[in-house]
């Protein structure tokens, strides 16, 4: 595929296992969705072809947490859900990353119920947070940009392969245009 042409026909390369080890896995995420609401649909926007999560080695979406490394928590999560995702994240092979796609996985956005969870941080930690609702998909490859530029820093997984949660917010990528009538409140 033209790396043959590039490389001199009796010569080597040299470079850092460590470095071809993160550069494995940054280019190999395997999302798990666990999506329970209208960001769900924009999680499945970002997989069709406008957007083209493949790209960015992130398209293989795997429906069980022993072969994911990505959580990715888009939607309201119930009081009733909540042991669930924490059953799914525990199932996950160390080293993992979860986004929180949305107001709602975020902060509880409008529910401010006593069955809303009030953010999935509470029970699972969180490297990515994804404002919006329900975010752009545009956003959701930002984040997951975001979590292959970690692991770039990042290098080798620490010995165990726990770690702490990374904790960015991403910033929103768009102005809202302005309204096309003035709105007054009276």
């Amino acid at each position: 595929m033209g790396l043959e042409a590039a490389l001199p026909v009796d010569g080597f390369m040299t470079t850092q296992l460590r470095r071809v080890i993160g550069w494995a896995r940054r280019n190999s995420l395997w999302p798990m969705p666990f999506a329970t609401a209208c960001c769900g649909i924009e999680l499945m926007a970002t997989a069709c072809s406008r957007f083209d999560l493949a790209r960015f080695g992130a398209e293989v979406m795997r429906f069980s947490p022993r072969q994911s490394d990505l959580l990715i928590v888009a939607g309201r999560i119930s009081a009733k859900m909540m042991p669930v995702l924490q059953h799914t994240y525990a199932q996950m092979p160390e080293p993992k990353w979860v986004i929180s796609m949305g107001a709602c996985a975020s902060t509880g956005g409008v529910f401010d119920t006593y069955a809303v969870v009030q953010g999935c941080d509470q029970f699972i930690p969180v490297d990515v947070y994804i404002p919006g609702c329900p975010p752009r998909p545009e956003q959701l490859i930002e984040g997951v940009m975001a979590i292959q530029r970690l692991i770039d820093e990042q290098g080798l997984p620490p010995p165990g392969g726990k770690r702490k949660p990374f904790g960015i917010v991403l910033q929103p990528n768009f102005a809202p245009r302005p309204q096309p009538v003035g709105l007054t409140v009276s």
